[in-house]
């Protein structure tokens, strides 16, 4: 993929994370127990930190794998805590954690570009 299209699916990603968080606060306030807020807020927590990081790898442009994980892990962590929430589907709760991997794996991947540049 190209580092344009890298930085337009970063720039949808933060977009949505903004209007996921306020639709959040605003929407689904009256609608969500507070531990089931909570959830949801995690879910826009970890979609906007790793839409930053996933973005600043974009502008080093040399990460292509972690790019990939960060990009899997929006979708399947903060996907399934949105769906989880909204719809009530517990067993989306199964899913969170791999999303959860690809987060860890994103990570492995930005601190073997540093080594690999020490």
């Amino acid at each position: 993929m190209t580092q344009q299209n890298w930085f337009l699916i970063s720039g949808i990603l933060g977009f949505l994370g903004v209007a996921l968080g306020a639709f959040g606060a605003h929407g689904l306030k009256k609608m969500l127990s507070e531990e089931m807020m909570q959830v949801y807020q995690t879910g826009v927590l970890y979609h906007l930190v790793h839409t930053v990081v996933l973005l600043t790898i974009t502008i080093y442009n040399k990460m292509p794998y972690a790019q990939i994980c960060f990009l899997i892990g929006i979708l399947v962590f903060s996907g399934s805590l949105y769906i989880l929430t909204i719809s009530g589907m517990k067993k989306l709760g199964m899913v969170t954690p791999i999303g959860g991997l690809f987060f860890l794996a994103g990570w492995f991947f930005v601190i073997w570009e540093g080594m690999r540049n020490a």
